[in-house]
C-alpha cells in the first residue's frame, strides 16, 4: 500500500487525497487494506515491527502518495499530517536556522529526522534542512508520534520521522523535470547499476531553484511598511549529488553505504546582498549479518561535516555614522564550521515463550563545532565580536523486550534507555570592535545522566478493532545554537547560555482503530509534559541579578539594561538570555478517517486539536495561555475521482484555525483555508505527467509563525501552478 496509517494501508490525514499507482504504474483506487497490512514492515522501531503491532500512532507514506501531493516539498507535504505543525511557508522560504518540524506543540527541534535510519537533524541548529532530500530521491516516509528515546534518545519526544531513499532497481536511469510558479524548477537524473549480485549501486543528483516571493505580511495585521528598503523575494538554490551502495560481504551479511555532498544558498531575510550559504559533506554505512533465522546485528556509522556561512540584511532607521536613514547593509556576519561522528551497534534476537523478542543496543556520538560572530555598523566596520567552541558526546545503552500473550490478544513493549551527555565550552568570549577587550567566560563541564522508559500495549478486541496505549519519557539535550551562538541585530543582543542542560518530557498516549475493506478510522489523545524546557529570557533592568549577567556578557562596568555608563560591547538595551525556565503542558486529539465510497471516488478527512500552555515561566512569557504559533485547531480534507485507470484527480482543503504571535497572546493570527489540486496521467507505462495548484484561489492570508512584534507576520503561500514530468529507461 502507498500511504499506510497504523493498522491500516490508507491515505489516511492527508490532504491530497487517495491516489494510489500499482506496480504497473497504473492510477488506481486502493486495495483491500487487510492484504496490505501484513507486509509492512517499519524500521524506525529498530527491530522491524509491522505496522499493526506498534502501540503509538504511525504512519507510513510510500514514495506515490508522496508523488501525487499538490505540495511540491517533503515539509510541506508532512505538514498535512495530524500531529504535525508547521505553517504553509516551504523550507526554501525559511531561514535555515528555521527550519525545523514542530510535532503535537511541544516546539522545534523536539523531534528525531532520520534519512536512511541515521540522524539528519542539523547537528549546530537542530533543525531539519529539507533538501537534503528532495521528492525525486525519497522511496517512504515513516512516522512514528510519541516518546521515542527508549529506542533513539535525543530529540525523541515528538516521535521520530524516518524517511527512507530509494535504492536501486534494474540498472535503470530516471530523470525528472518541473517548472512553475516563481520561477520554481527542479530538476533530477538518477542511474541505477546492477554491478552483480552482490554490489548494487545508485548514482543521483538534482537542482532546485526559486526566485520566491515577498513572504513579509502587508495585509492587517501586518503593514507595507514591514517591508524594508531593500528586501525583495527570500531567492534559493540548492543541489545534491549523492551514491549509495548495497553489497553483500557474505552469505550472511548485507551493508551499504553512502557518500553525499550538498549546498543550498538562499535570501531568506530577502536582502540581496545578504546570503545564506550551507555546505555539507556526508560519509555513512552499515552491515547486517544474521546469525540464523531468528538472531541479528546491525552496525552503522556516520560522518557529517558542515560549514554554514551567513549574513543578517537589516535597513537603517535614522542617519549616523553619515549613512542616511533607510539604507540597506549587513549587520551581522556568522560562520559556523561544525562537524558530527556517530556509531551503533544493535542485537535482535527472536524467542518462544512469555517473551517473543528482546533488543539490546549501543550507540555513541559526538558534535564539535564554534560560532564566530561579526556584529557590523551601518558603514561596514566592526562593531562587536562573539566566539564560542564546543562539542557534547552522547552515549547509549538501550533494551527492549516484546511479548504477546497466548490467553488473551494483548502486545506488550517494554523499552529502556540510558543516556550519557556531556558538554565542554572551553572557549567563549565577548568582545568589542575587531575582537578588542575580549570577556572570558569561565565555562564549567556540564554532564547529565538520562533514563528513558517506555511501556506500550496493544489490545485486539476483534479482528478490525483494536486498542493502543503508551506511557513514555524522553529527553532533548540544548543545541549548540543554544549554548555556542551570540549575536547582536538592529533589535538588540541575544547571548548563548553555555550552562544549559537538557529538557525531559514525559508523556502518554491512548487511541483505538477500526478498519473496514474500504477504510479505516482512528482516533488517537495525548498528554505531554516537558520540564526544563529552553527558552529565550529578556534581561529586565529590575532585576540586580539580571544587571549582573548584562555586565558579565556585555564586559560592562554600567549598566547595560538601562544604556548608563560604561555598557560594553551592548548597545541596545534589549538583550536576552537562553535558560531552563519553563514547564510546558501539551494535551490534544488527533483524528483520522478514510474511505473508498466506490470503484471512482475516495475521501479522506483528519483533525487535530492541540492546547499547549505553559504551567511555569520564569521569562517573560505568562503561564496559562495558548503558546505563540501552535494553532489549537488544524482540519483537512479530501476528493479523489478517477476517470480512467490512467489519471486521477485530487481536490484538498485545508483549515488552520486562529492562533497567536506570541504567547503573551497580543498579536493575533486569523484562521484560514487553502483549497489545492493534483491531476495525473500517464502518458506510458514508464513516463507520467502532472499538473498542481497549492492555493488554487491565490487567496492572501497571514500563515501562522512565531514572533515578537507585528514585523513579523509572514505571509502564506500564494497561488502556486507548476507542470513537470517523470521518465524511467
Amino acid at each position: 500500500m502507498l500511504f499506510q496509517q497504523k493498522k491500516f494501508s490508507a491515505c489516511v490525514g492527508m490532504l491530497f487525497g487517495s491516489v494510489f499507482i500499482n506496480a504497473q504504474a497504473q492510477i488506481a483506487p486502493p486495495p483491500d487494506y487487510d492484504q496490505k497490512l501484513k507486509s509492512v514492515t517499519v524500521t524506525a522501531t529498530r527491530s522491524g515491527t509491522p505496522l499493526d503491532e506498534i502501540p503509538l500512532n504511525t504512519t507510513v507514506l510510500t514514495k506515490e502518495a508522496l508523488e501525487v501531493a499538490p505540495d511540491q516539498t517533503i515539509d510541506q507535504i508532512l505538514k498535512n499530517v495530524p500531529g504535525v505543525i508547521l505553517n504553509d511557508q516551504p523550507y526554501y522560504q525559511k531561514d535555515p536556522t528555521g527550519q525545523s518540524i514542530n510535532v503535537r506543540g511541544l516546539g522545534n527541534a523536539r523531534t528525531l529526522v532520520l534519512i536512511d535510519g541515521l540522524p539528519a537533524n542539523d547537528a549546530f541548529y537542530g533543525t531539519v534542512q529539507w533538501n537534503l532530500v528532495p521528492m525525486s530521491s525519497i522511496d517512504s516516509v515513516e512516522f512514528i508520534r510519541g516518546g521515542v528515546s527508549s529506542l533513539w534518545g535525543n530529540y525523541g519526544m515528538g516521535g521520530v520521522i524516518n524517511i527512507k531513499t530509494k535504492t536501486p532497481v534494474n540498472s535503470q536511469q530516471e530523470a525528472s523535470a518541473s517548472y512553475g510558479a516563481f520561477g520554481t524548477g527542479n530538476v533530477a537524473a538518477s542511474k541505477d547499476i546492477i554491478a552483480s549480485e552482490n554490489l548494487q549501486l545508485r548514482f543521483s543528483a538534482d537542482y532546485f531553484n526559486t526566485d520566491g516571493y515577498q513572504n513579509i505580511a502587508t495585509i492587517s495585521p501586518g503593514s507595507p511598511a514591514n517591508i524594508k528598503n531593500g528586501q525583495g523575494p527570500a531567492s534559493s538554490h540548492n543541489s545534491n549529488v549523492r551514491m549509495q551502495g548495497y553489497f553483500k560481504a557474505t552469505q550472511d551479511t548485507n551493508g551499504f553505504f553512502r557518500v553525499g555532498y550538498h549546498t543550498m544558498s538562499d535570501l531568506s531575510s530577502g536582502y540581496a546582498f545578504a546570503t545564506n550559504l550551507t555546505q555539507e559533506t556526508d560519509v555513512a554505512g552499515g552491515t547486517t549479518t544474521r546469525f540464523d533465522d531468528k538472531s541479528k546485528v546491525d552496525v552503522n556509522f556516520f560522518y557529517e561535516n558542515t560549514n554554514f556561512n551567513k549574513q543578517n540584511g537589516s535597513t537603517t532607521i535614522s542617519r549616523s555614522n553619515n549613512i542616511p536613514a533607510n539604507t540597506p547593509y549587513i549587520n551581522a556576519t556568522y560562520k559556523d564550521p561544525y562537524s558530527t561522528v556517530g556509531a551503533s551497534a544493535l542485537y535482535t534476537q527472536e524467542v518462544t515463550g512469555l517473551i517473543n523478542q528482546y533488543v539490546v543496543g549501543v550507540d555513541a556520538r559526538n558534535i564539535a563545532g564554534s560560532n564566530l560572530t561579526n556584529n557590523l555598523n551601518n558603514n561596514g566596520t566592526s562593531a562587536a565580536v562573539n566566539y564560542a567552541q564546543g562539542q557534547q558526546s552522547f552515549y547509549g545503552l538501550m533494551g527492549q523486550l516484546k511479548s504477546n500473550a497466548e490467553s488473551f490478544p494483548l502486545e506488550t513493549t517494554l523499552a529502556a534507555r540510558v543516556d550519557q551527555w556531556n558538554s565542554q565550552t572551553p572557549t567563549n568570549y565577548n568582545a568589542g570592535s575587531n575582537g578588542a577587550n575580549p570577556s572570558y567566560q569561565n565555562v564549567p563541564n556540564q554532564s547529565k545522566t538520562q533514563l528513558s522508559p517506555t511501556l506500550g500495549l496493544l489490545y485486539k478486541m476483534s479482528k478490525n478493532w483494536d486498542l493502543r496505549s503508551a506511557a513514555y519519557q524522553a529527553f532533548h539535550a540544548p543545541g549548540m545554537n543554544n549554548t555556542l551562538r551570540s549575536y547582536g541585530s538592529s533589535s538588540g543582543y541575544s547571548f548563548a547560555n553555555p550552562n544549559l542542560t537538557p529538557e525531559t518530557m514525559t508523556g502518554y498516549e491512548v487511541g483505538t482503530d477500526y478498519r473496514w475493506k474500504g477504510g479505516f478510522a482512528q482516533l488517537t489523545a495525548f498528554n505531554n509534559y516537558i520540564q526544563n524546557a529552553v527558552a529565550t529570557y529578556s534581561l529586565s533592568s529590575q532585576s540586580s541579578s539580571d544587571v549582573a549577567l548584562a555586565r558579565s556578557l556585555c564586559g560592562a562596568t554600567g549598566n547595560p539594561l538601562a544604556g548608563t555608563g560604561n555598557v560594553g560591547i551592548c548597545n541596545s538595551k534589549n538583550i536576552s538570555y537562553y535558560t531552563n525556565n519553563q514547564n510546558l503542558l501539551s494535551q490534544g486529539i488527533e483524528f483520522q478517517f478514510h474511505h473508498d465510497i466506490n470503484s471512482k471516488w475516495a475521501t479522506d478527512a483528519n483533525y487535530a486539536f492541540t492546547s499547549t500552555k505553559l504551567t511555569m515561566s520564569a521569562t517573560s512569557d505568562p503561564i496559562n495561555k495558548q503558546v505563540g504559533g501552535v494553532p489549537q485547531n488544524i482540519l483537512g480534507g479530501s476528493l479523489t475521482y478517477y476517470p480512467v485507470p490512467q489519471a486521477s484527480l485530487t481536490a484538498t482543503v485545508r483549515y488552520v484555525g486562529s492562533s497567536w504571535l506570541n504567547t503573551a497572546n497580543t498579536l493575533p493570527v486569523a484562521s484560514y483555508a487553502v483549497v489545492g489540486l493534483r491531476a495525473n496521467y500517464e502518458l506510458t507505462k514508464n513516463a507520467t505527467i502532472y499538473a498542481s495548484a497549492v492555493n488554487l484561489f491565490n487567496r492572501q492570508y497571514i500563515t501562522f509563525g512565531t514572533g515578537g512584534s507585528s514585523t513579523s507576520y509572514t505571509q502564506g503561500m500564494p497561488q502556486a501552478i507548476s507542470v513537470g514530468g517523470r521518465i524511467i529507461f
